[in-house]
C-alpha cells in the first residue's frame, strides 16, 4: 500500500514540476508581444496554463500592463511541491 502512496506523490510532484516549466515558458512568451496565441505550439500552452493563472488573475488584478498574479501562482505551486515529500515521510513514519 505504501508504495503506492509514494508512486501518487512522485507522479504529482512529476507532474507540478512540468507544469511550473509550461507556467515559465507561458511567462516568457507573454512578454513578446506578436506572438499569435492562436497558432497550435502557443495555444497549447495557453489553454493548459490560462485557466490556472485565471484564478490568480481575479485576485490580483494587472497594475500598470504587467501580471502579478503569476507570481502569486507559481509561488503556490512551488510550496505545494515542496510539502509532498513530507508527506511521504509522514505517511512513512505513521504507518499508514
Amino acid at each position: 500500500m505504501s508504495s503506492v502512496v509514494e508512486l501518487l506523490i512522485n507522479t504529482l510532484s512529476t507532474f507540478l514540476s512540468i507544469y511550473l516549466v509550461l507556467l515559465f515558458i507561458r511567462i516568457l512568451l507573454s512578454w513578446f508581444p506578436n506572438i499569435n496565441w492562436f497558432d497550435p505550439p502557443f495555444s497549447i500552452v495557453a489553454q493548459l496554463t490560462d485557466p490556472y493563472l485565471n484564478v490568480f488573475r481575479s485576485i490580483i488584478p494587472p497594475l500598470g500592463g504587467i501580471d502579478f498574479s503569476a507570481i502569486l501562482a507559481i509561488i503556490l505551486l512551488q510550496v505545494v511541491q515542496s510539502i509532498l515529500p513530507s508527506l511521504l515521510n509522514f505517511q512513512s513514519t505513521s504507518g499508514f
